[in-house]
């Protein structure tokens, strides 16, 4: 295994870690913030004295997705060519989408897309996250394919958990459940990104391994 390969192997893991650290991290800075309630691109809005924190780590954890997908395909091409390109370009509008155009083009406070830098990281967004679903189930299919079982489920399962968790999320938002348990955004977001990563993770500790 290539030194590089080996390093973005162990700087993925913390880089997707961090992701879900940094919010919680930077909201207590937020007055009136919820991390149950509110989603985290909102901790990028510019009312917000930190922001240029959160948006420069979006730019930075794109960057990093982008160069880690290259490396992995190159580490499981040799088993699936489908497979390798699949979760490379899923990575890769995930890293453009969900992260770069979000941090160079922030969301309001309310989340209204009425201007065309939020509608930019609106459109951005929802497509990353769309795509990056599927990482679990590629993930889990060169589980599948190299016979590493136990590894397949613990994917399968965690792609399950994400569309779930998506699936609330989305639905969060909806006035019909505004008073219910649904109305959890922040919550159903952080839970869906969290099995969203795991997969991705749990490839490169078995190729680590």
């Amino acid at each position: 295994m290539e030194n590089t390969a080996k390093l973005f192997l162990y700087i993925l893991p913390i880089a997707l870690c961090a992701d879900i650290i940094i919010p919680l991290l930077l909201g207590p800075f937020y007055k009136g913030y919820s991390q149950l309630y509110q989603v985290m691109s909102v901790l990028g809005n510019h009312h917000f004295i930190l922001h240029r924190i959160y948006n420069t780590w979006l730019v930075i954890l794109g960057l990093i997705l982008i160069a880690g997908s290259v490396q992995l395909y190159n580490l499981i091409v040799s088993v699936s060519m489908p497979m390798a390109i699949a979760l490379m370009i899923i990575l890769i509008l995930y890293a453009v989408g969900g992260c770069i155009l979000s941090g160079l083009f922030s969301v309001g406070e309310d989340k209204s897309l009425e201007t065309l830098p939020a509608k930019i990281h609106g459109i951005g967004s929802a497509i990353g996250f769309m795509i990056l679903t599927l990482a679990g189930l590629t993930v889990s299919v060169y589980f599948h394919k190299i016979n590493a079982l136990a590894w397949m489920c613990a994917g399968a399962i965690s792609f399950l958990c994400s569309v779930i968790f998506f699936v609330l999320f989305i639905m969060a938002d909806k006035p019909a459940y505004a008073d219910s348990i649904l109305s959890l955004e922040g919550l159903w977001q952080r839970l869906s990104l969290v099995f969203m990563y795991v997969p991705i993770i749990l490839l490169c500790f078995y190729l680590l391994w």
